[in-house]
């Protein structure tokens, strides 16, 4: 299984442009992937540096024949002409999508700086291996306070989807909205978490469990151990990031934590602001 998650900066390079194919050209390049988790992608936004309003939900899927998208809306306004903006996250993936969940996650009130609604979009996934949960996600920037409240609720979403994990069957509910279907423990959570691996929020998510839920892991040094994390953000753009650290993230449940193979930060393109991060799980 082959994982890349990127925040794709709404498909806009260093060189100003914006270009979905691209962007699903980097991805190919890296790995034949199974599951892309991307984030910053954009619906009629023409403002943006760049753009000129295009769907990039469904140009990207439109892209990758075979993947099912699953869209995941934080930002949802009206703009011009009637027609709905909306800003979020994408999931595509070769695998089938058993179950979505889409996740609004914390926005208390921090007036003193600009912040925008967030959302963990989930899938379940059947992989080789069983079936796993996926979530991408993308937290808050400029709010610690905010961030921190989203990393708190994106831990008790974990426990609560663990929770379900021994829901029964219901013979006589089959075939309608309450029919059981798979809810594992086995996770994978991936983002521009807005954090550094140094920052106590990378520890909080990381934090063991009290009630026997399995916790999660950075696969990072899972695979690398004590090496410092390759930077994922400010590689190429000097002018936004005058310093370069890393921020994009991967982590894994304990229980799949031996599938790990490799993880590897791709350096090279300057096709966003971030760089992508590969995940290879042994099937």
């Amino acid at each position: 299984m082959n994982l890349i998650t990127w925040n794709i900066q709404s498909c806009r390079g260093c060189d100003g442009r914006v270009e979905p194919k691209r962007v699903v050209g980097v991805c190919r390049d890296m790995a034949d992937f199974d599951v892309l988790c991307l984030q910053e992608v954009a619906r009629n936004y023409p403002d943006l540096p760049g753009s000129s309003g295009e769907d990039q939900f469904v140009l990207l899927g439109g892209l990758l024949p075979g993947f099912t998208p699953v869209e995941g809306i934080a930002t949802d306004v009206l703009g011009a002409g009637g027609k709905r903006r909306q800003f979020g996250n994408l999931i595509l993936a070769r695998y089938p999508v058993l179950q979505v969940f889409a996740h609004l996650l914390p926005w208390p009130a921090d007036s003193a700086v600009p912040s925008m609604q967030r959302m963990a979009l989930e899938t379940v996934l059947a992989a080789p291996f069983g079936p796993v949960r996926v979530t991408t996600t993308h937290l808050e920037y400029y709010s610690e306070m905010q961030r921190r409240q989203q990393v708190n609720r994106l831990r008790e979403l974990h426990a609560e989807a663990v929770g379900h994990r021994g829901d029964g069957k219901h013979a006589r509910k089959e075939g309608g909205p309450f029919e059981t279907m798979p809810r594992p423990a086995s996770a994978i959570l991936t983002a521009d978490f807005n954090f550094r691996a140094d920052d106590p929020l990378h520890a909080r998510i990381i934090a063991p469990y009290s009630d026997g839920t399995p916790a999660y892991r950075d696969v990072w040094q899972v695979r690398h151990g004590d090496r410092p994390h390759d930077h994922t953000l400010g590689v190429h753009d000097h002018e936004q990031w005058p310093e370069a650290f890393a921020c994009d993230f991967i982590f894994l449940t304990e229980d799949i934590a031996g599938r790990v193979e490799d993880v590897a930060v791709n350096l090279d393109t300057d096709a966003s602001d971030h760089q992508p991060v590969l995940l290879r799980l042994k099937d």
